[in-house]
């Protein structure tokens, strides 16, 4: 299974070619006049959820695009992915709250459609902003994953959203909190299985790591040991981590930065990995780790 991801769109290689879509088949003659019928999932007008077909493709989804991120659906009735995986779509699209499209498509009633997109597989998954496609995965992904990619896509579309809190990673916290670090590990490990890459997890993890790491030592006596043997590999990694812990992160890393200059070899992987555990504990984002991943590249290169 593909990992959902914006920046692995294969769309990047051309893989779909719209301009098709730009000239939707003539639509069918008008049913008797009456009230329109409410699409399922949603409501007439503000839908969060509606059938696309040729017809209506155009102005459903590629004109509601350019204001609306919409998440096109290929699905089939009778087949078990998509039987499965279309109600989780269309509940988050309830949930969204207008701030997205689910368009979907049966590709039994629309083949011509499913062609166009060159489908591989069923269920497919794709997300269009402004206009042009921009990620699809094939297939089923658990809903953490799922939520994940829809913020993304969303974020693709200019659409200020909320990080939505994630009681994995509550209760998993909590455990760090508490001092459990066994069920931390345990829940932040799960996590990770569930959500590959997710970085408040990553973080918790090392977090781990670094709390089992100094569990028992003395502050004062580990920081004293590294002054007195600034070659001392291990006494120095003990000593950044105790920094990290004590709001001195800066200077954690300009410690290690500078024993990578001065070791070779094993030492110096083991170090230079030492260190970014300790970046992943901070985040990509924090400016410290960027300006200390820069000096770590000059030491090391």
């Amino acid at each position: 299974m593909s990992d959902p991801r914006i920046t692995s769109s294969i769309f990047t290689r051309g893989a779909v070619d719209l301009s098709a879509l730009r000239t939707p088949a003539p639509s069918p003659a008008p049913a008797q006049a009456g009230p329109p019928a409410a699409a399922p999932g949603g409501s007439v007008g503000g839908a969060a959820v509606i059938d696309v077909t040729e017809a209506n493709i155009q102005s459903a989804v590629l004109e509601r695009s350019l204001t609306t991120p919409v998440v096109v659906f290929f699905g089939a009735a009778g087949y078990p992915e998509s039987d499965q995986f279309a109600p989780v779509l269309e509940r988050l699209a309830a949930e969204g709250g207008g701030t997205w499209l689910l368009a979907r498509v049966d590709v039994q009633q629309q083949p011509r459609l499913a062609q166009m997109f060159q489908l591989q597989a069923l269920p497919t998954t794709y997300a269009i902003v402004g206009g042009r496609p921009v990620d699809a995965f094939p297939g089923v992904v658990p809903e953490p994953q799922l939520r994940q990619w829809i913020q993304a896509v969303l974020k693709a579309g200019g659409v200020s959203v909320a990080e939505p809190e994630d009681p994995r990673l509550d209760a998993a916290d909590d455990a760090l909190m508490d001092g459990d670090l066994d069920a931390a590990e345990q829940a932040y490990r799960k996590i990770l299985a569930e959500t590959p890459n997710d970085a408040a997890a990553e973080a918790g993890l090392a977090q781990v790591g670094l709390a089992r790491r100094v569990s028992g030592a003395d502050p004062q006596t580990a920081l004293a040991a590294a002054a007195a043997s600034p070659d001392d590999v291990d006494a120095q990694l003990l000593a950044a981590d105790i920094e990290v812990l004590s709001g001195q992160a800066e200077q954690a890393y300009q410690r290690l930065v500078g024993l990578v200059r001065r070791t070779a070899g094993e030492d110096r992987e083991k170090v230079r990995q030492h260190l970014v555990g300790l970046f992943t504990i901070a985040g990509p984002e924090d400016p410290t780790v960027a300006s200390a991943r820069r000096a770590l590249a000059s030491a090391l290169f």
